[in-house]
């Protein structure tokens, strides 16, 4: 009998990756999507034809959506992974970003309730590092205090502690992922690391001036999505329910991102000047390709976050540094010169296409 698994926000970078992992672990997988204007699927359209992967319309927003997939699917297995992600989005919708990501969990943990699936289904928790926010320890583990310092900090910290709540008095097995920052190709472009790649590769094949950034200090923890949705199943296997950092252990900054993914995309940068004026110079030609704005600095700025992931390596057997960070970069920095490189063809052959129909030599 194959397991049954839900996976909330399957579009998005983990979904994706945590559906080719469980289908390859024989599961039964089934994804939640939003109706909308615009329908996102990219990232999972090569699953679309797998008879175990298939989806259902269903909104964090709305109760009744989330009551009847898990009524209609009853999963072995919830992975709530659908969220409002982007911290800077959440200054801006903050109440959007509330309704989603705070009481989005509680509409999944009472549909597992009131389908009487309280005893069957194992729920697991997209967590995340902003929780720490104004860090009061480094590095942080499962027993550092919490800070959050930004709306989406402070909706997800609802979304943590109503799946205690829930484990507590309940007797459900739901846990939480404190997920530190995990990247991929697959990575939303208006996110950091995504953003330098692509930037990287665009200047680099003279599509793009500069890259403008925000702190250049500040430091992160970051790890390969991929790697992480395994972790996320380790947790959903293990005999008790249990919170769980999920991070590499290792930190780095913003700039000493930047220097890497230019080097993959062939230019070496030099940094020079400090704070708001500091440039990154392309150190062949000298021209300033990376420079800091004012407009991508956060109200607050979290800038120390670093995991430790001793419990998930110790409890879960999972290796944190499958992939390390310098291999990470290679990977997103490659994917993005070929995509780079294959918009610069499709333009020139739609420019070239325009010029011929309007002299009339194709039709």
């Amino acid at each position: 009998m194959k397991k049954v698994a839900l996976i909330t926000g399957v579009t998005g970078q983990d979904g994706s990756y945590l559906s080719e992992f469980l289908l390859s672990k024989g599961y039964e997988v089934h994804g939640t999507i939003r109706r909308s204007s615009v329908d996102y699927r990219e990232r999972i359209a090569h699953l679309e034809g797998d008879p175990d992967f298939h989806l259902h319309y269903a909104d964090m927003g709305d109760s009744m959506s989330i009551l009847q997939v898990v009524s209609k699917v009853q999963p072995d297995e919830i992975y709530n992974l659908a969220a409002q992600s982007h911290v800077q989005v959440s200054f801006d919708s903050p109440e959007f970003t509330a309704d989603v990501d705070a009481v989005g969990v509680l509409r999944v943990l009472e549909a597992v309730r009131l389908c009487g699936l309280k005893d069957k289904c194992r729920i697991y928790q997209a967590s995340t590092s902003e929780l720490y926010g104004k860090v009061e320890e480094v590095p942080q583990n499962e027993d550092t205090p919490f800070h959050p310092y930004s709306p989406y900090a402070v909706a997800k910290q609802y979304g943590f502690w109503i799946v205690k709540e829930y484990r507590d008095a309940y007797n459900m097995f739901c846990c939480s992922g404190i997920l530190f920052n995990h990247e991929s190709e697959r990575r939303g472009e208006t996110f950091v690391t995504r953003k330098i790649t692509l930037a990287a590769a665009r200047i680099a094949q003279g599509k793009q001036d500069k890259l403008y950034l925000g702190n250049l200090s500040s430091l992160r923890d970051w790890g390969y999505a991929k790697d992480y949705v395994e972790c996320m199943w380790l947790i959903l296997q293990h005999d008790t329910p249990e919170d769980f950092v999920i991070a590499t252990g290792v930190q780095h900054s913003v700039r000493e991102f930047c220097e890497l993914a230019f080097k993959h995309a062939g230019m070496e940068i030099e940094f020079k000047g400090e704070g708001m004026d500091e440039k990154g110079y392309d150190k062949k030609t000298g021209r300033v390709v990376i420079e800091v704005s004012p407009d991508f600095y956060r109200p607050t700025d979290v800038v120390n976050l670093w995991g430790d992931p001793s419990k998930a390596k110790r409890e879960l057997g999972w290796d944190p540094q499958k992939t390390s960070f310098e291999e990470l970069v290679r990977i997103m920095v490659k994917h993005d010169m070929e995509k780079v490189a294959v918009e610069h063809v499709s333009s020139v052959v739609r420019m070239n296409l325009a010029e011929y129909l309007e002299k009339g030599i194709v039709k």
